[in-house]
């Protein structure tokens, strides 16, 4: 039995700023999958902010060599080709989120209750925001998503902007070639198709573009994976256009790989060119596509290593602060919970890195 401690007491809080950080990353789709320190992962994980003042981590991209070798006996020396590199960062700020339980009556039902409660309300309620908010971000666009804790005019989270995919790094549903051109067909949606175009698109970015980065996949026991994460709307099309059989066929490509038991197949709807699928809630849908702009289009995130960085300023320790105040001469209890946090798409030389946006018709399935 947990020995009851007073409101504001510094084990009290460093405990249980301690359970809200592990609940809340342990809720979180992205934190459960995909985020790790090295730039091996889809999100890395940066952590200098963790030990050392600062509100912002810069991180660079080496571009290959391109000039021509020395042939022969040509002289070498003094014509050694200058190293290249492109630099992004992230920037942190501190968000806080606070809940009221109640006064002296309310809290007949112990402190050690309502701290309790307190914690998975705000476990729930920053596992969504960080979700949502790392979905904009990767996403470009913060979109119409009814559900989403920001609102349509968020412009980003500690000077973080929300930048739009460049031009090489969007690909549409069927034929259509730019947001005005999505119809109201099922071609238009997802499909294999679709997600097999992404594969070799990302493969030959630099072939096409020598000025460009290819799309690095994510090794899982020593095979290449890329990671798609659609909407449910847009799982709905992708079923029934591969069709019962196809469907199966997807599973298994999944449920067979040597990498099945890592994390990013967790959950997973299968596999399609050694493309990991995935399905959340919170991927990024729009109302204004077509010609018209009426058209209810959603936007999949192809995914390749680095796309995203996530930063941390440590609050005693922990990634999640806690904080218990009395007020109102000591009848009301107030606790909050935040962190000190920063995150966007990782962008080099103006270009996104490891992300392409996939966007397709993705209407509402309704009933025949």
């Amino acid at each position: 039995m947990e020995t009851l401690v007073n409101v504001g007491d510094p084990k009290a809080i460093k405990r249980w700023s301690a359970r809200l950080a592990v609940e809340t990353l342990g809720q979180s789709f992205w934190n459960r999958r995909m985020i790790g320190d090295a730039d091996t992962f889809v999100i890395q994980q940066k952590t200098e902010l963790e030990d050392g003042p600062g509100d912002r981590v810069s991180f660079d991209l080496s571009v290959q060599l391109r000039g021509t070798p020395t042939r022969g006996d040509n002289r070498l020396q003094g014509n050694g080709e200058n190293l290249r590199f492109f630099t992004d960062e992230v920037i942190i700020d501190m968000l806080r989120k606070g809940t009221t339980v109640g006064g002296k009556m309310t809290r007949k039902r112990t402190l050690h209750n309502l701290r309790s409660i307190a914690k998975a309300r705000l476990s729930d309620y920053w596992s969504k925001y960080m979700d949502e908010t790392m979905f904009i971000y990767l996403s470009g666009a913060r979109g119409m998503n009814e559900d989403y804790i920001e609102a349509p005019d968020f412009a980003g989270h500690a000077d973080n902007p929300i930048q739009s995919p460049d031009g090489q790094h969007v690909l549409y549903g069927g034929g259509a070639t730019s947001k005005a051109t999505i119809t109201a067909d099922v071609n238009d949606g997802m499909t294999r198709e679709l997600i097999e175009r992404a594969v070799a698109h990302a493969k030959m970015m630099r072939a096409l573009d020598p000025e460009a980065a290819n799309m690095q996949p994510v090794m899982i026991d020593g095979s290449p994976h890329y990671v798609t994460v659609m909407g449910p709307f847009q799982e709905y099309q992708l079923r029934n256009n591969a069709g019962t059989s196809g469907w199966l066929d997807i599973q298994k490509a999944a449920a067979s790989s040597e990498g099945r038991n890592n994390a990013i197949f967790k959950g997973g709807l299968g596999m399609i060119n050694n493309v990991v699928l995935q399905c959340h809630e919170s991927s990024v849908r729009f109302a204004d596509y077509g010609a018209g702009a009426n058209i209810p289009a959603g936007r999949a995130l192809f995914l390749g290593r680095q796309a995203g960085v996530v930063a941390y300023g440590t609050s005693g320790g922990s990634r999640m602060s806690w904080t218990e105040e009395d007020s109102d001469h000591k009848n009301q209890l107030e606790i909050a919970g935040g962190s000190t946090f920063g995150m966007k798409k990782t962008r080099f030389n103006n270009r996104d890195f490891g992300v392409l946006a996939l966007d397709t018709y993705a209407p509402l399935p309704v009933g025949s």
